[in-house]
This record gives C-alpha cells, structure tokens and sequence, in this order.
C-alpha cells in the first residue's frame, strides 16, 4: 500500500514541478495519532523543486492527488507535513485482497535470507529455572518464530553452562551434607534438589567468611579467603584435570538437573534444535586462545595467564586463561562461537542474554576480530532489561528466587479460580477445562512479559497479568475465542462467506478503522523482525482486539437484516480471528477456540 501510494505521490510531484524527481525523497509514514489523516508526505525536501513555502507546496500536491486520485478522500497541511486521507472504497480494496489470502503470514517472506542462530536460556546446573530465565526463554523463542515466519533460517540454540566454581559449590555441599540424597529420594525435581545445595553452600561459606570481614577485608576477598572456598577451587582443579570421582558425582548430578530442565522447558513451551556445553566447548576456547598466542595476536604475563589487550579500542585487558590453566567464562564463549560458525555458517547469533552482560558481548566480538574472525560482525547481543517482583530483586545465593515451575503452576492455579470467579467454564468437562485453565495461565504469563519493550526493565505482576480486561493475555484470548464463536453460530446458521460480494457493501468508521489495523498487520510484524522486539506484536495484537470489542459491542454481526452486510463482518470477524491467533502465536500462546 505504501508503494502504491509513493508512486502516486511521485508522478504529482514531477507533473506539477516539471522534474524527474528521485523516488527516495517520496518520505512517507504512517500519520501521528494527534493529527488526522492515514499517512503523511514530509514536504520539506520537495521545497528545492517547488520554490514554494512548505503549507504551499503540501497543498498543491493534495489537491492535485485530491483530483486525480480516488485513492485519496481528502487531505490537511500542518507546516511542511501533508496528510492524506485514504479514501473508503480503496480501504475495502484492500480488505478484499486481503480476505483471500488462506494464511496471514502468507508473503512475509524477506528478500534475503539470513542463517541466523538464536541462543537463549543458558541455564547454570547448580539451580533451577527462574522468573529471569523465563523472560529469557520467551524472549529467545519468540523470536526464533518473528525471524522464521519473515523468511530466514533460524537456529534455537542453547548454550549450559555445566563447568565452573558455582557448578562445584553444589557438589561439594552435597558431598558434604546430602548423606546420598537423590530426586526421587527427597520426591524433588533433580533442578530444585541440586538448588538447594547451591544455597546451602552459600550460607555456610557466608559463616566462614565472618572472621575475614572482621579483619577489615572487603566481601570478595573474605569470600575467597574461606576454606569452603578454597575446597570448591580445588574440587574445579580436579575437574578440569579429569579426576574420576568428581567427575562421576558431576555427570550425576547434573544429570538430575537436566531432567528438570527438560520438565520446565516443556511446561512452558520452548525448545531447542541445538544444545552447546560449557564443558565441550572450552575446550575448543583453550585451543583458540593458545593459537592465538603463538601468533602474537594475545600476550601471555609472568604468571602465565594470557590474556586480550583491548585497550586500544577503549576496552580493558581481558583475562583469558588463568595462571593455573583453567578457563573463565570468555573462554567457552570464543570456542563456541567457533564452533557454531563452522557448524552453520551464519549470518547473524544473537545473544539473548540481559543487559548486565553488555560489556562482555563488546569484548567477546572484539577479541573474534582482533583474532581474525570477521564473521563476528554478525554477533549481537540482543540486550534485555532484568525481571523482578512488586516485592523486588531476586537473589540467588539466598534463596530468594521465584521458581519457574512454582509461578507457572501459580498462574494457571489463579487462571483457574478467576474462571470459577466468573462463571466461565462451569458446563465443560474437567479435561476440557484443565487445557484450558493451562493456556490461560500460560498467555497471561507470556503475555504480560513479552508486551514491554524488552530493552526495558520491567516488573512483573501476576495478579495483574490475569485479569480479563485491560492491556493482557487472557483480554486477547477471550476476544479470538468470542470471535470463534461468533463463526460458529454462523456456520449452524447456514452462513457463508463471499469474498464476492464485500464490494457491494459501503463500511462504517468502525469496520474502517479495523480494516486498517488489519492491514497493518504485516508492517508491525517486519518491523519486529528488524528490531528485534516481541512487544510490538504483542501490543499490536492488544489494540486489535480492542478494536473488535468496541466494533462488536456497537453493532449486530449475524443478527443484521442485511445479508451483505452479515457476510461482510463475518468476512472482518474471521480476518481479525486469524490476526490475532498468528500474532500469539509468534509469542509463543495458545488461543482457546472458547473461554
């Protein structure tokens, strides 16, 4: 529509001013929600051709549109911005080509493809899931879908993180205090088993690091003072050096963890195609290093450690490999990399990963580069904003995390006494219901987290993200289901549609103005894709259904004398349903065919 409109701009502005005109200064957007119109010409750079003031200049060309077009119904000139009205029958035009599309996403397709790999999750083995990693997974996973459906080739890859210190502070506690307790034993998820010893490692190192501060030290260094560290650093040594029993105790128990990974991961509706660990691909980082250090590219101190001097490109010197040989977390990040390039040759890896780690994705592409990896252009760092409670921060090593499984169970828990709350679901079998308790409570977690900006920090509330009014994920769904049935009572009705006869009805302002929302479903999805952002599908989808609910509560759909005009807004209801079911689903939500 865009392009039909610039062409018509294009040739007013050359017949008027008699110049071959270049395309690229046809500037053209989308009007501002304060002003009235559909779309605005910024006037400015046409000022050179016309010698004429701007409201001048924006004048002549909407009359001129005005008298040669029908595209355009009328037009206003604020300052050097011309805005146009389009036209009724040109809307239903478009509407009509758009109701015989069989799939919405139909012709999404970019004109070049990209290979593009997505990484999410990156789960540490030493604790389960939480409200942090679950922003995470949504995010990464919707998306792998923006990015599918606009045409690449996307990857979902998963990077654990299954080595280091925090892996080795829960198997020594376990050592120490588990007395041989297992998931099934404690009747826990191997996750929350694991967990538990990560914190109780934690309180315990926190003792033995009370003389330390006493003596003036800082945190960090009573912390590492403390023999229960010292025995975690030397059980990481043991490790790496394929020692067999704390080996065996590490394959176990993150084994345990692993199950209840997979438990979550299906809970919530995400998944993988390739799974990286931390524990394979250092070992290719220590090889990258080393090479790279022959070739002078890193230097190596007296200590032995090597290291990445940046500081020429306003970056700190990198620590790489330490003293006694072992890697740090840079380390698998360079060999994994590597290895996924090699793997699939992409174009793009993004990161999803929050904006704490900004500065160590700059390091990481600057040292690929200072190594001679170009490809390291394409990696970026899709930076998010940290999840938290109406209560506040989350800690870790105190415990204080809100589990994953915990909250997902909870939002279809509140799903379910709000449905009986309000009558809903009374007549429906308890299968029936459970499915659909799930999807509820579920699209109000999703939702609520993927319609903010995700650069943003947010705060998630989960009595407000179940509520069916207002800006949320039930809203939406309990829209699309009312919408389905509205289809359903006219298929026992013995109504049909007819993409035929949609010409012969003349809309109302409120099917105009849905008909442009639909039509603008494609821009907003596109635009998601070259920005990276869920939340604008999301909230696109939010004012869609509000849209409809204003339109279905102000006018008859299958009760209308006129069966052209019953066809046609069954015609509307079904597009805005299939908008609306594909927008949620690039969230990753199901949609109730009835709520």
């Amino acid at each position: 529509m865009d392009n039909i409109l610039k062409e018509k701009i294009l040739i007013a502005v050359r017949s008027l001013y008699k110049s071959e005109i270049p395309e690229n200064l046809i500037q053209v957007q989308e009007t501002r929600k304060d002003f009235k119109g559909d779309f605005t010409l910024v006037v400015f750079p046409l000022l050179r051709y016309s010698k004429n003031t701007p409201e001048q200049t924006g004048s002549d060309i909407g009359k001129y549109l005005l008298e040669n077009h029908n595209i355009i119904s009328d037009y206003n000139v604020i300052k050097g911005f011309l805005n146009l009205n389009i036209s009724d029958s040109w809307w239903l035009d478009i509407f009509k080509g758009i109701s015989r599309q069989k799939n919405q996403l139909e012709g999404l397709k970019t004109h070049n493809p990209e290979t593009i790999l997505v990484e999410y999750s990156s789960p540490n083995t030493n604790k389960p899931l939480h409200l942090g990693h679950i922003r995470n997974n949504l995010l990464g996973f919707s998306l792998f879908r923006i990015l599918s459906v606009t045409g690449n080739r996307v990857i979902k890859t998963n990077i654990v993180n299954d080595r280091g210190i925090h892996i080795c502070k829960s198997m020594l506690a376990w050592q120490k205090w588990g007395n041989g307790e297992t998931p099934d034993s404690a009747a826990l998820k191997g996750d929350h088993l694991v967990g538990k010893y990560y914190v109780l490692f934690e309180k315990e190192l926190k003792k033995q690091a009370e003389p330390f501060l006493a003596t003036g030290m800082d945190d960090e260094a009573a912390r590492n003072s403390a023999p229960l560290m010292q025995e975690a650093r030397e059980m990481l040594l043991k490790w790496e050096s394929g020692d067999p029993e704390v080996v065996g105790l590490w394959k176990t128990m993150n084994g345990w963890v692993y199950e209840g990974f997979d438990k979550t991961y299906e809970k919530l509706g995400v998944d993988f195609d390739k799974i990286y660990y931390e524990s394979e691909t250092y070992k290719s980082g220590k090889e990258i290093v080393l090479e790279a250090l022959k070739k002078k590219v890193l230097y190596q101190k007296a200590d032995t450690s090597i290291w990445a001097d940046l500081t020429d490109e306003d970056l700190d010197q990198k620590l790489l490999l330490r003293s006694d040989g072992t890697a740090v977390y840079m380390t698998q990040d360079l060999g994994t990399a590597c290895i996924r390039q090699e793997e699939y040759g992409f174009d793009k890896c993004i990161y999803v990963v929050g904006n704490e780690q900004n500065y160590h994705f700059q390091v990481l592409k600057a040292i690929l580069k200072k190594m001679g990896y170009n490809w390291a252009d394409g990696l970026i760092h899709f930076s998010y904003g940290m999840v938290e409670l109406p209560e506040g921060k989350m800690k870790s090593r105190e415990g204080t995390i809100v589990d994953a499984d915990d909250l997902i169970q909870g939002m279809i828990d509140s799903a379910r006494e709000l449905s009986f709350e309000l009558g809903k679901l009374e007549d429906y079998q308890e299968e029936e219901r459970v499915d659909i308790f799930r999807k509820i409570g579920l699209g109000a977690l999703k939702y609520f987290i993927l319609k903010v900006d995700p650069r943003k920090n947010m705060t998630f509330n989960p009595a407000e993200s179940i509520d069916f009014n207002g800006n949320t994920g039930p809203f939406i769904q309990y829209t699309y289901a009312r919408i389905r049935s509205v289809i359903k009572k006219g298929e026992q009705n013995g109504l049909r549609e007819d993409p035929d006869l949609l010409s012969s009805v003349k809309p109302l302002q409120k099917e105009i103005e849905l008909i442009k929302l639909i039509r603008k479903f494609r821009d907003v999805v596109n635009e998601s894709a070259s920005t990276y952002s869920p939340a604008l599908i999301a909230n696109y989808c939010y004012e869609l259904a509000r849209e409809y609910n204003q339109f279905y509560h102000d006018h008859s759909i299958l009760a209308d004398e006129n069966e052209l005009v019953r066809n046609f807004r069954l015609v509307l209801s079904r597009l805005t349903s299939e908008i609306l079911n594909s927008g949620m689903w690039m969230l990753g939500i199901e949609m109730p065919e009835r709520m």
